[in-house]
């Protein structure tokens, strides 16, 4: 009985290695599908493919184990900095007009805008220096692991790049395929980038008001952002909460009633019908607790992690808080 267990474990083996596809087929199979499914001539594909290089650093960047975990007070460290405080506010300031057209026309509040860029890319500072040809290429036909995704990356990337008229190996990005200043992948690009500035190209990488206009899309379109509501309160002085309230995930799903029965006060109370959920952060000194509204989960829409969403709320709540004070200091001055 053992020996034909063991038999039968070596064939299943054998049968997988044996059906494992090399980059080569895969990429025959990748350039079929343009053609046939998208209209792309083979000999334009395979010259695009030619161009791109498999870059050996891509690929040890995306297997390299995973960094300490960081807590929330390291996480926080991080990104609620002088600087990237300072660096929202003067890019609100040289942005403004923008800013607040897109708050017009998408409901989202520029600080928010902001604080993503700041976030993602310190404000355009840290974009990426891969071409973006070359890490789609390189993980979508050499890290089997997730070489799907990549794959279909891969081909909402060449398709943008025809429809905006960009040479494929032009556009830059992380060592993922993340592009420009808000870092959007592929797909994201071709559903949520938007022509804010009029010039008949949609420019992540160059255009402030491109950029503010695709962020704010993103956020009305695939966050769901609700205008004018709250974000997240802190529950501050407590040292517990029934964790199958946190178990219930980041999704808002509990009731008001859920949290006051659990001893749970918010202050302002929420609108009726609000779902909401409970946030559980561990800290320098011990645990810290959020209530979490549909505008938080939003922001997660961007980054599913809620250390990212935390990180974003209240960089954008300094950045607000300095672009305001600032202003009121500077009309008294004056």
């Amino acid at each position: 009985m053992m020996h034909k267990t063991l038999c039968l474990i070596l064939l299943l083996a054998v049968s997988g290695l044996a059906q494992a596809k090399t980059p080569d087929q895969l990429r025959a199979e990748f350039i079929a599908e343009m053609v046939s499914k998208y209209g792309f001539s083979k000999r334009e594909v395979t010259h695009t493919l030619y161009k791109a290089q498999l870059r050996r650093p891509i690929l040890e960047a995306i297997a390299r184990p995973a960094e300490k975990v960081l807590n929330w007070s390291e996480y926080r460290a991080i990104f609620l900095t002088p600087s990237r405080i300072q660096g929202g506010v003067a890019f609100w300031r040289q942005h403004a007009d923008a800013l607040a057209r897109a708050e017009r026309e998408y409901g989202v509040p520029p600080q928010i805008i902001v604080a993503i860029l700041g976030v993602e890319t310190r404000y355009g500072a840290n974009t990426g220096n891969y071409r973006v040809l070359d890490a789609l290429h390189t993980l979508g036909f050499h890290y089997p692991k997730r070489g799907a995704f990549f794959r279909e990356q891969l081909s909402h990337f060449l398709r943008f790049t025809r429809e905006e008229k960009l040479e494929p190996v032009a556009p830059t990005g992380s060592y993922a395929g993340a592009m420009g200043m808000p870092q959007f992948m592929p797909d994201s690009f071709r559903s949520y980038a938007v022509d804010f500035d009029g010039d008949g190209h949609r420019d992540i990488w160059h255009s402030p008001d491109d950029v503010i206009g695709s962020v704010a899309n993103y956020f009305a379109k695939k966050g769901a952002w609700t205008a004018g509501a709250a974000v997240a309160q802190p529950l501050a002085g407590m040292d517990s909460v029934p964790q199958a309230l946190v178990d219930a995930g980041a999704k808002p799903s509990l009731e008001a009633g859920q949290l006051t029965a659990a001893g749970i006060a918010l202050d302002p109370p929420p609108a009726p019908g609000t779902r909401l959920s409970l946030l559980e952060f561990d800290t320098n000194d011990g645990k810290e607790y959020w209530v979490g509204m549909n505008n938080f989960y939003s922001i997660m829409r961007y980054n599913p992690r809620t250390k990212y969403a935390m990180a974003v709320y209240q960089l954008s709540e300094a950045i607000r808080e300095q672009y305001y004070a600032q202003a009121s200091g500077a009309h008294v001055a004056g």
